[in-house]
């Protein structure tokens, strides 16, 4: 549908400045393109490598019944990320036309204002999290009373990366509209997969299974300050400061 959609009103779009036209292969834009979103490929990529390391130190603290809540936690942790993800990806375009464009004053005006509203809802979204947590385990789990404690809990712990996390998604596609792909993609990087790996072997140590539920937010947090960093760095270049 997304493609549909498109395809007929180009179709239709006779008097229009954007128009299908003939054309060939450019490979020079197609690899510049294909750079520039690596920081994306690299978070699909990690994705999976991450839940499998979740799945096998969950079966080493707990067992099955640790998967299953897990299970759970992914698909409830997509209502909320997805936010964060609809509003970096649809934000992208925008910033990345105010840059070419040299609309500096713009550009600030939106890093100004997306923060501030990933900030309110990144606050709102974690207590939501927080109330409704038994809830949303109950749709999954309410046959089993021991189950649906560990669940809730491990929902109230993970939940608060909601409250980091939007920072760093939205830094990462930042970066990426302003076409440097290297800074999208070591933000990603480190985010998705390094931090992660160290926060899932390495917090059990101290936490046991709790670290396990943490060690996300931990890993935006040390992501966050990369995030940081680079914002700082790169301010003078990009002029959105």
């Amino acid at each position: 549908m997304g493609a549909i959609v498109p395809f007929i009103y180009f179709i239709f779009a006779k008097n229009r400045n954007l128009k299908l036209v003939k054309t060939k292969i450019e490979l020079k834009p197609i690899l510049k393109a294909c750079a520039n979103g690596s920081s994306e490929m690299l978070t699909n990529l990690s994705m999976s490598l991450v839940n499998m390391l979740f799945n096998m130190q969950l079966m080493k603290y707990i067992g099955s019944d640790g998967v299953v809540a897990y299970g759970i936690i992914m698909y409830v942790s997509f209502i909320f990320t997805g936010t964060y993800l609809g509003y970096s990806t649809g934000t992208a375009p925008i910033i990345g036309y105010h840059y070419g464009a040299e609309n500096t004053d713009e550009l600030k005006n939106l890093l100004k204002k997306s923060l501030k509203l990933i900030a309110i809802t990144s606050v709102t979204m974690t207590i939501i999290s927080e109330i409704i947590s038994k809830f949303l385990a109950t749709i999954f789990v309410s046959y089993d009373a021991e189950l649906l404690e560990l669940t809730t809990r491990a929902i109230r712990l993970f939940s608060l990366s909601y409250i980091i996390s939007g920072f760093n998604i939205f830094s990462s596609s930042f970066f990426t509209a302003l076409n440097n792909g290297v800074v999208s993609a070591v933000i990603s990087f480190l985010r998705t997969l390094v931090f992660q790996i160290i926060m899932i072997f390495g917090l059990p140590l101290i936490w046991g299974l709790d670290g396990i539920w943490v060690s996300v937010l931990f890993a935006e947090i040390l992501a966050l300050i990369v995030s940081y960093i680079f914002l700082v760095i790169n301010k003078k270049k990009y002029q959105y400061a």
